[in-house]
């Protein structure tokens, strides 16, 4: 019930306002379990694929956003909670990627549709990222789920790092046709089928969004970029200081 009330509440809207087009609707079953593997773009991208379907999407979210103390974060709590998201805790360790993984199960076993970023993060510059085997091909392969590959496209544009005010534009969706990885049945623990899994699903989201594909994780790209940012500040500091030394 609560679900239902925020898709009115928040799907609603975003549907009217930035009038998402969708291709590939008819490849999400009308029931049973599927997994969502999608691209990330942007936060909006949790809000914006269930709002145009007519089936709900669990997808899991940092833990942090269930466990913020106070009122703000009480209602943030409730928020999230509301269009779908399951707390997992993504602080590290083999114990929080387990508790991902079965809570992808879970949502699966009951018939329902889950959803998740196989990047597990977002994009920092717009491409895509080498997919992490331990969630999406775990989860797959112990369900026994087919995989529906999605593209978000130009969510990142409606709201860019430091912008308050979203832009009003039409981002998109594309659905492809579901992968059936039933010929791995019982190799969920092969570290080299997670490997072929994750990246046969990846391809198909590059051929889906068009994106430059990097074969490296987006957490380490994003370590690089800040990296090369603190050297630029820093040499841009030491510049200064010597220019001020010389005059």
């Amino acid at each position: 019930m609560l679900y239902g009330a925020m898709k009115v509440a928040v799907g609603g809207p975003l549907k009217v306002a930035f009038r998402p087009w969708v291709e590939g609707l008819e490849n999400v079953p009308a029931e049973g379990p599927a997994i969502l593997a999608s691209n990330h773009l942007s936060f909006s991208d949790s809000f914006f694929l269930p709002a145009v379907l007519d089936r709900k999407v669990t997808f899991i979210a940092k833990a942090e956003y269930f466990t913020t103390p106070g009122i703000k974060g009480r209602m943030t709590a409730a928020f999230f909670r509301g269009v779908g998201q399951l707390p997992v805790d993504r602080s590290g360790g083999r114990g929080a990627g387990e508790a991902a993984i079965k809570s992808g199960i879970e949502v699966l076993e009951r018939g329902e549709l889950f959803g998740i970023y196989p990047e597990g993060t977002r994009s920092p510059d717009g491409r895509l990222y080498r997919g992490k085997p331990g969630g999406l091909a775990r989860v797959a392969l112990a369900s026994g789920a087919p995989v529906i590959p999605v593209a978000m496209i130009d969510t990142e544009k409606i709201q860019p790092p430091g912008k308050v005010m979203p832009k009003l534009m039409r981002p998109g969706i594309r659905i492809g046709e579901p992968l059936d990885f039933s010929r791995y049945s019982g190799m969920e623990h092969d570290r080299f089928v997670l490997r072929a899994v994750t990246d046969e699903v990846m391809y198909e989201i590059m051929k889906l969004s068009g994106q430059e594909y990097v074969d490296i994780y987006a957490t380490a790209a994003k370590r690089q970029i800040a990296e090369a940012a603190k050297a630029e500040k820093d040499a841009e500091k030491a510049a200064r200081a010597k220019a001020k030394s010389e005059s």
